[in-house]
């Protein structure tokens, strides 16, 4: 068998302390799960079902930092309002389907710093329009990933500082103990949706403190016990 042309190379993370990559098959978002963030987007923080967007997996769109290291992100087309939201990333290396919440924690392979990049302005004309979110969440170089640390030398992380910084600045700063939904319920709801896979990056929400950045500004990205990334837009 031949292909009319090369397929294009999976996106693929460093895996800490190791030469080993985590290729990446599908990238899964939690919305709104902080209640401080769901407040400051005008929704309601109560502890309603998680709902989950996608963001495409190829290499385009997850940009892969190397450990500690520094990475360019380019200001994205079409938009005036570009935010930065810093989460907790859960890469998922074992397959499971209508997993339970006491066994969610078995599909871990390990945990990363990440960004859900996003146009605003362009995801809330969709929202308000009742369209899908994919013009505002799912574009190019819009999840820069950390290098995935597992589990076995992390422990499972349930609690912990996650912090980001413009240009020296604190904008978001929480603990990863006040996510709306904890990672395993994320797991095993995920998990009746869809046959969760190795390979699954899931993004679980970001705290308070949202907003724009432009070209020129520096961000780092910080969880208690994970790599930091770096982030400049040009």
């Amino acid at each position: 068998m031949s292909y009319v042309f090369e397929p294009a190379k999976p996106a693929a993370l460093d895996v800490k302390g190791t030469e080993d990559k985590f290729a990446v098959r599908r990238v899964y978002c939690v919305g709104r799960n902080y209640a401080a963030h769901a407040r400051e987007m005008g929704s309601d923080p109560d502890r309603e079902p998680p709902f989950f967007f996608c963001k495409q997996a190829d290499a385009d769109s997850v940009v892969a930092v190397a450990a500690n290291g520094e990475v360019d992100l380019p200001y994205p087309s079409l938009t005036q309002n570009y935010h930065y939201e810093v989460e907790l990333i859960v890469a998922i290396g074992k397959d499971g389907k209508n997993v339970s919440i006491e066994a969610a924690n078995d599909l871990i392979y390990g945990y990363a710093v990440g960004l859900d990049m996003t146009r605003r302005d362009l995801q809330a004309t969709m929202r308000e329009q009742g369209r899908p979110w994919e013009i505002g969440k799912a574009f190019d170089y819009s999840a820069p990933v950390g290098e995935v640390t597992p589990i076995t030398d992390s422990g499972e992380i349930n609690s912990g500082n996650i912090k980001l910084t413009v240009n020296g600045e604190t904008r978001q700063l929480s603990d990863i103990n006040h996510l709306t939904w904890k990672v395993a319920e994320i797991i095993s709801r995920l998990s009746e949706l869809f046959e969760l896979k190795a390979g699954d990056l899931i993004m679980t929400g970001t705290p308070e403190g949202v907003g724009p950045v432009v070209a020129g500004d520096t961000m780092v990205a910080t969880i208690d016990g994970l790599s930091s990334i770096t982030i400049h837009i040009k």
